[in-house]
Order: C-alpha cells, then sequence, then structure tokens
C-alpha cells in the first residue's frame, strides 16, 4: 500500500515539474483501490473505471494545484466518491446510497501472510470471514485496513461520525475472530488486525 508520504511526493514531482513517470506511478499505485472504491457505489465495472479515469484525467489537468493538497488519499477517495455520485445522478439512478449500502471485496491480505508463517487455508478463511462481513462493516474494514485511510479519514469520507467508525471496526473484528481461536492461534495477526488508525 503507497503511503500518504509518497503520495504527496509524487503529487509534487506532477505538480512542480510535470512529470509524467510520477503522474505514471500514482495512478498504477492508487488505480485499482480507487476502481474498487468507485465500484462499491456505481455497481458497474464500466462505469467505475470511466469515473477513476476521468479523476486522473482532471488530476493532471489541475496538476499546478496539487501541492496544496494536505491529506491525499483521503482527497482521492473523496474525490472518486463525488464523481460516482455526480454519474449515478447522471445516469438518471435516483437512488443513491445515502448509507453505506455499497458492495465491495477485499481482494488483497492487509498483512503478509508469509511473515506470519500463515497457510494457505488459514488465509484464505481469514479473508471469507472478512468478505461475510455486512456491507457497512466491510467496507469501513476495507478502507482502513486495505486502503489505509484513518479513522478520521473514513468518518469524513463517509459522511459519519469517528465512534461509528470505531463501532463498525470492532463489530468487524469480533465476527473475524469468532471464525477460529484467533487471539491465542495467530498473535501476531491479532495484533495487526486490531491495530487503531
Amino acid at each position: 500500500m503507497i503511503t500518504n508520504g509518497h503520495i504527496q511526493e509524487l503529487l509534487n514531482d506532477i505538480a512542480l515539474h510535470s512529470n509524467e513517470k510520477a503522474y505514471k506511478k500514482l495512478f498504477m499505485d492508487m488505480h485499482e483501490s480507487l476502481t474498487a472504491f468507485a465500484f462499491s457505489i456505481l455497481k458497474s465495472a464500466e462505469d467505475a473505471e470511466e469515473v477513476v479515469s476521468d479523476f486522473f484525467i482532471n488530476i493532471w489537468q489541475r496538476r499546478a494545484t496539487l501541492t496544496a493538497i494536505e491529506n491525499p488519499r483521503l482527497y482521492f477517495f473523496v474525490g472518486v466518491k463525488n464523481a460516482s455520485l455526480n454519474k449515478l445522478t447522471a445516469n438518471g439512478r435516483q437512488k443513491i446510497p445515502t448509507d453505506i449500502e455499497w458492495e465491495t471485496n477485499l481482494n488483497s491480505v492487509f498483512f503478509n501472510p508469509e511473515e506470519l508463517l500463515l497457510s494457505a487455508e488459514v488465509v484464505q478463511k481469514i479473508m471469507a470471514a472478512i468478505n461475510d462481513l455486512p456491507a457497512r462493516c466491510k467496507t469501513i474494514f476495507k478502507l482502513v485496513k486495505e486502503d489505509g485511510l484513518r479513522y478520521s479519514d473514513v468518518a469524513k469520507l463517509l459522511d459519519i461520525s469517528v465512534k461509528t467508525v470505531e463501532a463498525q471496526m470492532a463489530i468487524a473484528l469480533r465476527r473475524i475472530k469468532t471464525h477460529s481461536e484467533f487471539k491465542n492461534q495467530f498473535p501476531e495477526l491479532h495484533s495487526l488486525l486490531t491495530q487503531k488508525k
């Protein structure tokens, strides 16, 4: 996962030097998570791809202003969220998700299985447990654990309170832990999962 600091470095390179290499790197590093997030709102792979592509075109066109962005990861997610909601409106869909109804799946394991010496079967069970979470829990869990947003960032992005994010993370962790004797069997993984951001 690309860090906020690294995103900021790339944005500065793009803003100050019109660095196309930095722009391509930023696109490659952020594309998958932003497209998955857009898809969770739009329920259309084609529309999600279009929204993210248009967002990046807009980034390049406004590159001179990029150094003013204080929290780049949050900026990208909010930008894609707004573009996705605009796309829903443009497509004539009346029902815009007000609460977190967005469907999403975690695609990557947000910890290093080799480092924790976990078998493929255990990793598969953990990912199945995560992907079985209710939509609201799963979206919040993904944004925190896979996309690297802080609790406060997720709260801003989804227009909810930090307490709601904390509660949903607690629910998610409780449900994941019930799939096995988590704390005892995988103390390192338990520690990673329960880290608060």
